[in-house]
């Protein structure tokens, strides 16, 4: 079935350049099977490698995966420190796979806020994939849109500040040069699983124009043959950025 579903991509044509995922649905997809919060996040590590390789399949040529937001500071410790051990398990388990397969990752949020030891696995595997020109790879961790907004314009305030810019000159170009995401094209697709219809302050600044597409399927169960149809699903859509096309 993958491989049908792959195939109707590649003869529609126009793949979405960008593709943004929130990854929801692993609390409820342990608490199913009478298991902790933590058994969820770590059956969540599948997934990851599946969209990741789907994406590559499909010409993606950046995929964004909202990892850990700023409000999840706030959960229990335990699981936050379950977390953060997990995601230094996925970057030592496949960071020389994702080398192979030509992926380059990079992480964006308030990095700052993260311990010692996610820090430096983090940028372990941002060096050890550098280069990579199969996939750009976001991981959004310890992020927030509206503050990712903040902090875009504080750096322009600044700037202003210094004497170096003048009020005048700020447009949308020079805002978005300030984002996180100012090398990458805005997200063409955004995926949410779990069936929740809301972004959760993520991208609110780059999904201006972004189509939506919202799976009932849980993140753990979340396989590239879901990614495969929600592309399909962008590639029905007819795109208009608020215009209307001449007849």
């Amino acid at each position: 079935m993958p491989s049908d579903l792959l195939e109707q991509i590649c003869l529609r044509g126009g793949v979405p350049r960008h593709v943004a995922i929130i990854m929801d649905g692993n609390g409820r997809w342990a608490r199913a099977r009478g298991r902790p919060r933590e058994f969820g996040h770590r059956a969540g590590m599948e997934a990851v490698r599946e969209v990741v390789e789907g994406s590559i399949q499909a010409g993606v040529e950046v995929l964004t995966l909202y990892a850990f937001s700023q409000e999840n500071w706030h959960r229990p410790q335990r699981e936050v420190r379950a977390l953060m051990g997990l995601l230094q398990l996925y970057v030592r388990r496949e960071r020389d796979e994702l080398k192979e397969k030509g992926v380059e990752v990079h992480a964006i949020g308030e990095l700052s806020r993260l311990g010692p030891r996610t820090r430096s696995a983090l940028l372990s595997v941002v060096e050890h994939t550098c280069g990579g020109s199969a996939l750009k790879l976001n991981l959004a961790i310890s992020y927030g849109a509206r503050a990712e907004i903040v902090r875009a314009a504080r750096a322009l305030a600044e700037r202003v500040q210094r004497g170096t810019l003048v009020p005048a000159e700020i447009d949308e170009a020079l805002f978005a040069s300030e984002l996180y995401t100012a090398a990458d094209p805005d997200p063409d697709l955004l995926i949410r699983t779990s069936g929740e219809l809301r972004i959760s302050n993520f991208m609110l600044w780059q999904l201006a124009y972004t189509e939506l597409h919202v799976s009932p399927v849980l993140w753990p169960d979340f396989t590239r043959e879901h990614l495969f149809s929600a592309i399909l699903d962008y590639q029905r859509r007819e795109r208009r950025f608020g215009r209307v096309l001449a007849s």
